[in-house]
C-alpha cells in the first residue's frame, strides 16, 4: 500500500495538542471500513505545521478521509519511501505510531527526498596556487571524504557539480547528519593540511523532485542548490521543511530569517545547522 505524508501549513495559533489528538481520532473513525490508515502525526508548534503519515491507495483517498472526519485539508501531500517515519523521525510522544510493521515500498518515479548540494570555496585560486596536478589530487581527497560520508549514511550520489556534489536521501535527519559529518571530515582534513584547506558550502531542501534518467529536477533541487550558494564557507543552510521534519532530533538550528534567493519570487526561511562542538 502506498505511503504518503500530508502537510498542514500555517495552522491557527490557538491550535492545541488536544485539538490535533481529537482530529486524529476523528480520522481513525472515518477511515473504518476503508483502505486508508492514518498512522502517525507530528506537530511543530513553533512553525505552525502538522505532518500526518498515512497509508492509502491514493493521495486523494487520504484527503477524502480528512474531509469526512473534520474538513481540515492538507496544503500538500507527497509520496514517501519505506521506513520513512522510523528512519527520519523515530518514536515521537506527540504522534505515537498506530502500527509496528513498516509500510510498503512505493514504486514511483517521484518520491519524497532530501536533496543536498555541496560546493567548494575558491577552487580557482587553489588551482593557481597548487597547479593542476596537485589540485586534482586534492579534489580526489575531497571526493573520497564525501563518498565515505554518503556511504555511511546511505545517501545516493546523484552527480558531480564541478567542485561539489549533489546527493539525495530518503531520510531528512540522515541527510542533516551526513552534512554535519562532511563538514567535520573536512575540518579534520584541514587541520593536517593548513596550506590548502578544503572549505565547503552546503545546502539542503526536501520535497518531491522529478526523476529524469539518473538526475533529479524540481523546486526542492533548485532550493537546495540556492541555499548551498547562499551559505558561507563551512556553513550548512537548510530550508524550513528540513528543520521542521527534524522534530525530536538533537540537531541545533540557527534561524537565519527570510533570505532572498535567485530564481525565487518570495523570500525563503532559512536555517543554519550547527555542526561545530
Amino acid at each position: 500500500m502506498p505511503l504518503f505524508m500530508d502537510i498542514h501549513k500555517n495552522v491557527d495559533k490557538g491550535t492545541t495538542m488536544q485539538d490535533i489528538v481529537d482530529a486524529h481520532n476523528a480520522d481513525l473513525e472515518a477511515q473504518a471500513g476503508s483502505d486508508v490508515r492514518y498512522l502517525r502525526w507530528w506537530f511543530n508548534e513553533d512553525a505552525g505545521s502538522i505532518y500526518c503519515l498515512v497509508e492509502a491507495p491514493s493521495a486523494q483517498a487520504a484527503v477524502d478521509i480528512h474531509q469526512q472526519a473534520h474538513g481540515l485539508l492538507p496544503d500538500e501531500i507527497i509520496s514517501v519511501e519505506q521506513g520513512f517515519a522510523d528512519a527520519m523521525l523515530g518514536p515521537d510522544e506527540q504522534g505515537p505510531a498506530v502500527r509496528e510493521d513498516p509500510p510498503g515500498i512505493i514504486n514511483a518515479d517521484n518520491l519524497f527526498r532530501t536533496i543536498v548540494f555541496t560546493d567548494l570555496q575558491d577552487s580557482t585560486p587553489l588551482v593557481q596556487q597548487l597547479g593542476d596536478d596537485a589540485y586534482v589530487e586534492l579534489l580526489k581527497q575531497h571526493d573520497e571524504l564525501m563518498r565515505g560520508c554518503l556511504e555511511r549514511h546511505k545517501g545516493s550520489h546523484v552527480k558531480h557539480t564541478g567542485d561539489g556534489l549533489m546527493a539525495s536521501f530518503a531520510s531528512v535527519a540522515t541527510a542533516v547528519q551526513c552534512m554535519m559529518d562532511m563538514q567535520r571530515a573536512l575540518a579534520e582534513h584541514n587541520e593536517a593540511n593548513t596550506a590548502a584547506p578544503l572549505l565547503a558550502r552546503m545546502g539542503a531542501a526536501a520535497g518531491e523532485p522529478v526523476s529524469h534518467g539518473e538526475d533529479l529536477f524540481g523546486a526542492a533541487v533548485n532550493l537546495a542548490s540556492r541555499l548551498s550558494s547562499h551559505a558561507q564557507p563551512g556553513q550548512i543552510m537548510v530550508a524550513g521543511v528540513v528543520r521542521d521534519l527534524c522534530i525530536g532530533k538533537t540537531f541545533a538550528f540557527n534561524d537565519q530569517g527570510e533570505v532572498t534567493l535567485k530564481g525565487f519570487d518570495e523570500p525563503v526561511r532559512a536555517y543554519e545547522v550547527v555542526w561545530r562542538p
